[in-house]
């Protein structure tokens, strides 16, 4: 697989660059971020050097020719690229956060020309999470309420979290009648409604994602829960995502296809 990387500077995009260097059969084509200009990408990641500088430019990407892009970057970069990406004929792996709908209609409209697959985990595990979560909503009935607790590092810019709102949407779709997102409460709300899911934020210190779905009945409560413990486990599953979707068709695709 012939690959390359939009947000190469950041901190996810050096931990793509450097697990990527360690994969059989993949191979660094490009990268673009917006600092480190002119650097090369194996020397940012610490893998030494690669022979892959830092562009600004995604016509980087358009002249490799890559069999995918990994997107790690801001919504207005994933915008800007999604509709040059998919013009170019190249495959998009996104992990980018804080999308609006006009950012999600982009890469909707890029699936109709190439293979796109974006999700605001990367984690294999948070999606396993979240067929558990279905599960257990089903199975437990309306009788258990739903509080999504989501914890992030101080520096994180949304909220609540792209992977909370996936949880929440999954927990959604197993329970009718809950139609009401609640992201906090004050003051006097009264009782708590039956259609509610209430997800909650925190931030602080350098968490780097903690997730706890709680289904609370009367006289006793399931807790899921999943911790990430280093972000090389969402750099290892946009790898993997980005191997899975190398050959794919154009077309929508998400986590839960290469789970199967």
């Amino acid at each position: 697989m012939r690959y390359a990387v939009i947000g190469a500077s950041g901190r996810m995009g050096r931990a793509i660059v450097r697990l990527g260097s360690a994969r059989v059969g993949v191979t660094l084509v490009a990268a673009v971020g917006a600092d480190e200009l002119g650097q090369d990408a194996g020397l940012l990641a610490g893998v030494g050097p690669l022979g892959v500088a830092v562009e600004r430019s995604l016509d980087a990407i358009v002249r490799a020719k890559p069999d995918v892009v990994i997107d790690f970057a801001t919504p207005a970069a994933t915008l800007e690229a999604a509709p040059i990406l998919a013009a170019a004929g190249i495959r998009i792996v996104s992990g980018t956060t804080g999308l609006g709908d006009e950012h999600k209609r982009s890469l909707a409209d890029a699936a109709r020309q190439v293979a796109v697959l974006w999700e605001p985990n990367m984690s294999m595990g948070v999606h396993v999470l979240g067929r558990l979560v279905e599960q257990a909503v089903r199975a437990l009935g309306p009788a258990y309420d739903i509080e999504i607790v989501e914890t992030h590092h101080r520096m994180k810019v949304d909220a609540p979290g792209g992977t909370a709102m996936l949880l929440a949407q999954k927990a959604k779709a197993a329970r009718a009648g809950a139609t009401d997102f609640v992201y906090g409460r004050e003051g006097k709300p009264g009782a708590r409604k039956a259609s509610e899911i209430a997800v909650l934020a925190l931030r602080g210190g350098d968490v780097i994602g903690d997730h706890t779905v709680h289904l609370m009945g009367v006289g006793e409560r399931l807790e899921l829960t999943h911790r990430a413990t280093h972000r090389d486990v969402f750099a290892d599953g946009a790898l993997r995502a980005a191997e899975w979707l190398a050959t794919k068709p154009a077309g929508t695709y998400a986590l839960s296809d290469i789970l199967g």
